[in-house]
């Protein structure tokens, strides 16, 4: 028997189609970036003091995050093709069927996806940029070789995966900022600050007995091991983002394609927007925002924004402009209702 799926289930479809996809080009855009790093071509610049040009010798080249730009693409059309297929039959008020199409080189979309994918690939290239330099400069500062400031932020060749693991590329000025006071923790020799360190969520607890000991024993852990501990919670903190990454971005070009195709009917005069709902739908999670809980249920028209319990207004989740603290993370969605009968006699 044929089994209707609910938006919900039409929703988690996209997500687990082009989540992974997101998650994938942007793993791949930073192992293109580590992959064509020349080592001594940055060591060198470092032994002359020149940090910018040491960056420059990193190509952190919005070109390689062209990846991630063509995955968030896919999405914002798979998104765009799904909603109007998903649209019940229109019919004009003789009772003809309309037909819809998604229109992927509409005005509407094209704008979205240049300025998204700009906005987002500028942002990256420009947060590394400054979380590397601030590392290079703290490494140097410390007293580190260029060789060791180098590689810290580079990371290792693994002789297994054959891909540098461990560095701070691809990682937020925040997650740098982590890792720098992880590594002050661990070579502090303080039981306080050992114990610090224990409480990060992200650490690698396989080194948590390693650490127990030293706390125990009250000797210091060794700047090799320090190294590896740190590296291995850089792995787990890149991870991090580009989950959240794989997340975010999809949930946005989801949102934004179902929008912009109602929009274009409308734009067509297949719909008239005074006869189109949308609903705010909260996806149940572990650590749910109290406001987004507080918002299923609520309708408004399609050119009307929903209203957040702090006055935020939300044209939909994710849309444009919205503050961070209502889209990182948020796995809401809007469900589009079309008043047939008002759309019929129109």
């Amino acid at each position: 028997m044929l089994v209707r799926l609910t938006p919900r289930q039409r929703f988690e479809i996209l997500v687990s189609q082009f989540e992974p996809a997101v998650r994938a080009a942007f793993i791949e855009a930073i192992d293109n970036v580590t992959s064509n790093i020349v080592l001594r071509r940055i060591i060198e610049r470092l032994e002359r003091g020149d940090i910018s040009g040491a960056i420059n010798a990193m190509n952190l080249d919005p070109a390689a995050f062209r990846p991630l730009d063509e995955a968030i693409r896919a999405a914002f059309n798979g998104g765009g093709v799904a909603t109007v297929e998903g649209m019940p039959a229109l019919r004009d008020p003789f009772g003809h069927r309309i037909v819809v199409r998604w229109d992927a080189r509409n005005l509407a979309a094209e704008g979205w996806l240049q300025t998204h994918s700009s906005q987002l690939i500028t942002g990256i290239v420009q947060d590394q940029q400054t979380a590397i330099r601030a590392a290079l400069e703290t490494g140097l500062a410390r007293g580190d070789n260029p060789t060791k400031t180098a590689t810290a932020v580079v990371g290792k060749i693994s002789i297994v995966t054959g891909k540098r693991e461990g560095g701070l590329i691809g990682l937020t000025t925040a997650q740098s900022e982590y890792i720098a006071r992880a590594r002050q923790e661990l070579l502090s020799g303080e039981p306080d600050q050992l114990k610090a360190y224990l409480n990060r969520q992200r650490r690698d607890k396989r080194f948590d007995r390693t650490i127990t000991a030293a706390i125990r024993d009250g000797k210091p852990i060794p700047n090799a091991l320090v190294d590896r501990i740190t590296g291995r919670y850089a792995d787990s903190l890149l991870k991090l983002r580009a989950d959240t990454i794989a997340l975010h971005e999809t949930f946005a070009a989801l949102g934004a394609s179902k929008h912009i195709a109602f929009r274009q009917q409308m734009e067509k005069g297949n719909l008239q927007a005074q006869h189109v709902t949308k609903g705010w739908k909260h996806t149940p999670q572990e650590h749910g925002r109290m406001q987004h809980i507080a918002m299923q249920g609520q309708v408004v028209l399609f050119d009307q924004s929903f209203t957040a319990p702090d006055g935020t207004a939300i044209p939909y989740p994710h849309a444009p402009g919205v503050p961070t603290r209502h889209t990182l993370g948020c796995k809401c969605f809007a469900e589009y209702k079309i008043d047939f009968v008002a759309q019929l006699v129109r």
